[in-house]
């Protein structure tokens, strides 16, 4: 085979798998009449607030950075 038979065969097999990803993005695209509208559930503020009390106050301030930092050293007294 020549190589200009080569190419025109190659060009073709990209032609022809090329054509059916077009076709399917086209296909896909939503029609906006019959967009369905989503219900959200409601949000209780009450359970949402009576919740957030349940949650008990830790006894020492976190610190995230603690592991990374070396351990402070002892004071000295005078």
């Amino acid at each position: 085979m020549r190589l200009t038979n080569i190419f025109t065969v190659a060009l073709a097999i990209g032609a022809l798998a090329a054509l059916p990803q077009q076709t399917l993005a086209q296909a896909k695209r939503p029609n906006p009449q019959e967009k369905k509208e989503e219900k959200k559930p409601e949000i209780d503020e009450k359970a949402y607030k009576a919740a957030l009390d349940r949650i008990p106050e830790p006894k020492e301030k976190y610190d995230p950075w603690s592991g990374a930092r070396p351990a402070e050293p002892a004071k000295k007294s005078k």
